[in-house]
């Protein structure tokens, strides 16, 4: 076996890469069926490496089936099925042509700015849980008190939502709350009213549970409140401080008609204020769940404005929805993690929350700005700008000869990744392709360098 087919990296132990080289000649039929290997010995002097680095790499062939020992003689390939050698090059070659996995900018909106994380703050807290007693057991289903007291004073601080601990529930996502809660409700209500257009994993939630679809329209200049006393649903759902995905706010006006609405029909409006925190122009906008916490169900999370992958949402019961909540799930175990819970409650209750959200609102309000300001540089008027006040996002609209498919594939095709808006709308379709593009965790060099590509992909 000539040793320049093997060019050992760093960034692995050497026993692995020469397993994953013989598996490879195995599988692609470089090494047949019935042929010697060399020796250990051999092979370990050819590869300049330890004896025991190419026997735990031949062990580790064996154990999988591809090479066998036969005591003094030596080790042999064995022979291996040609599907499998043509499901290999089938993936690699779908690999090569199919699937892009790196992009020079992806304008994506499922992250946060890495950079600022306070990852030190975080580790340090975290540490300081696994001390803690309760982080040995399961935890309360409903989520841990010490959490769900810093929620209640944040809401309280932040949105003007007055509650007590005890209506609060953690879990794991905006999406397993809605599933849940959704089962609670299904049995009073049968249809709900979505925005349109409107988040789609909300709907996808409540399709679960087989709820009957009203839509209300939403345009960039809010939403449409007019036809709400004709619809028989008594249940409906809404982002009202910043519109999934249009980004528009409910006025005062609208949320007063709004829960005049819902106490003429004795529903519930159910609230998501996915990430009220990053308004740039005022000062986020009072909640819904603050004029009346009667008939508003609340939603709330970390994911947007904190990290993604904690997986930490919560939700504002009233009492009726809350006993019955309480009732059904008493004896389901939490869906979040509880070393999560402590840590965030920690990070709260000693300021590192409040600090965090000050901060990265300068943040993200600086990216919002540079995005917007190389738009319009590159674009001008083939473009309109939705939502630049506030969100980690916001959408354009391509006033160009071209379809939202078209638009992203030109995009692709210069190495750019942006995302359709498509699966938010229902019935209330936009006149012109709308691109959603994130910025949160790009930097202001990339931010420039994604506008500049995609002038090049779509004139």
């Amino acid at each position: 076996m000539n040793n320049t087919i093997f060019t050992f990296k760093d960034n692995s132990p050497k026993y692995k890469q020469i397993y994953e080289k013989f598996k490879s000649f195995i599988e692609q039929g470089d090494i047949l069926a019935n042929e010697r290997l060399p020796s250990i010995r051999q092979l370990a002097d050819s590869l300049h490496v330890s004896r025991n680095t190419t026997l735990m790499a031949y062990e580790q062939l064996v154990a999988e089936g591809y090479i066998r020992g036969e005591g003094r003689k030596g080790y042999f390939a064995n022979e291996i099925e040609p599907v499998i050698n043509q499901e290999t090059a089938d993936f690699h070659n779908k690999k090569q042509t199919e699937f892009k996995e790196s992009w020079i900018v992806n304008f994506r909106t499922d992250a946060v700015d890495q950079t600022n994380f306070p990852l030190k703050i975080w580790r340090r807290f975290a540490n300081q849980a696994l001390t803690l007693q309760g982080s040995f057991q399961y935890g309360d289903p409903f989520g841990e008190e010490c959490l769900r007291k810093q929620i209640s004073t944040y809401l309280f601080q932040s949105r003007g939502v007055k509650t007590n601990p005890d209506s609060i529930v953690i879990g794991s996502s905006t999406q397993q709350m809605l599933v849940y809660l959704g089962h609670i409700l299904k049995n009073e209500f049968d249809s709900i009213i979505v925005e349109d257009p409107g988040y789609d994993g909300a709907r996808e939630a409540f399709q679960f549970h087989r709820f009957l679809f009203e839509t209300l329209p939403v345009y960039e200049a809010g939403a449409d409140l007019s036809q709400l006393e004709q619809m028989k649903s008594r249940l409906i759902y809404v982002t009202p401080s910043h519109q999934s995905p249009l980004g528009v706010s409910m006025s005062i006006q609208q949320r007063q008609m709004l829960i005049h609405w819902v106490n003429k029909v004795r529903g519930y409006i159910i609230e998501d204020d996915y990430d009220s925190e990053f308004r740039y122009t005022q000062k986020p906008f009072p909640a819904l769940a603050s004029i009346d916490s009667a008939r508003v169900i609340y939603l709330g999370n970390f994911s947007k404005s904190f990290l993604p992958g904690i997986r930490l949402s919560y939700m504002v019961l009233p009492d009726p929805v809350l006993t019955r909540y309480k009732k059904y799930y008493a004896h389901f175990e939490s869906t979040t993690s509880l070393s999560s819970q402590l840590t965030m409650a920690k990070f709260m209750e000693l300021g590192e929350w409040n600090r965090h959200v000050k901060r990265m609102r300068l943040v993200y309000k600086r990216k919002m700005l540079h995005l917007v300001s190389e738009l319009r540089k590159r674009f001008g008027e083939n473009i309109s700008i939705i939502g630049e006040q506030s969100g980690l996002y916001l959408l354009i609209k391509i006033h160009l000869n071209h379809s939202e498919e078209s638009l992203i594939q030109r995009a692709s095709s210069y190495g750019v990744k942006v995302y359709p808006t498509a699966p938010y709308f229902i019935k209330n379709h936009p006149n012109a392709p709308i691109i959603k593009l994130g910025f949160s965790d790009l930097s202001s060099d990339e931010i420039a360098l994604g506008v500049k590509l995609l002038k090049k992909a779509w004139i």
